[in-house]
This record gives C-alpha cells, sequence and structure tokens, in this order.
C-alpha cells in the first residue's frame, strides 16, 4: 500500500478487529508523506509477516506479534506486552 501526500496530510486506520499482515508487504510513503502522520488503531492484535515493512504509529490495547526481518518506520504501544525478533524500529523525526 502506498500514501501519498504532503509532509502535513494524516492518515488514521481504524480496524475493529485483529491485524494480520503477510509476509513482503509492504507500506510506503511518498510525496513527503511522514511516518509520524500514519496512525493504526487496532483493536485485536497486530501481527507483521516476515520482511514486511509498516510506517506509522499503532497503539495497541492488547499484544503486537512480528515475525523476523520486518521493519518499522514509527512507534509500537501496548498495554501488555511487544513480541521482537531481529526486526527493525526507525522513530520518526519530530
Amino acid at each position: 500500500m502506498t500514501l501519498t501526500g504532503n509532509a502535513t496530510e494524516v492518515w488514521i486506520f481504524q480496524i475493529a478487529q485483529d491485524l494480520v499482515v503477510a509476509n513482503a508487504v509492504e507500506v510506503t510513503l511518498t510525496g513527503g508523506a511522514v511516518p509520524r502522520n500514519v496512525f493504526w488503531q487496532v483493536d485485536g492484535t497486530v501481527k507483521l509477516g516476515t520482511t514486511s515493512h509498516m510506517a506509522g504509529r499503532r497503539p495497541q490495547p492488547d499484544r503486537h506479534q512480528h515475525e523476523d526481518r520486518r521493519s518499522l518506520d514509527g512507534r509500537l504501544l501496548a498495554q501488555t506486552a511487544i513480541t521482537l525478533s531481529s526486526n527493525t524500529i526507525s522513530e520518526p523525526a519530530p
């Protein structure tokens, strides 16, 4: 999925269940879009497949599961647990 916009545009994705992303899936930003303006609100578990890449901030009430070698430009927040294995997390610029 590609999000195209400038540095002031905001995307909010609200998912009322689990978010499961397949292996090698990418969310990319173009046209000046920035990770700090992409928000994922997920009511269930977030599971990101191997070598997937996501952009944005994910507040998570339950938990995150991340397969090996996946990357995130953004932040992960959880009330219970975040499980990582050989993952790359890059904090977005202010």
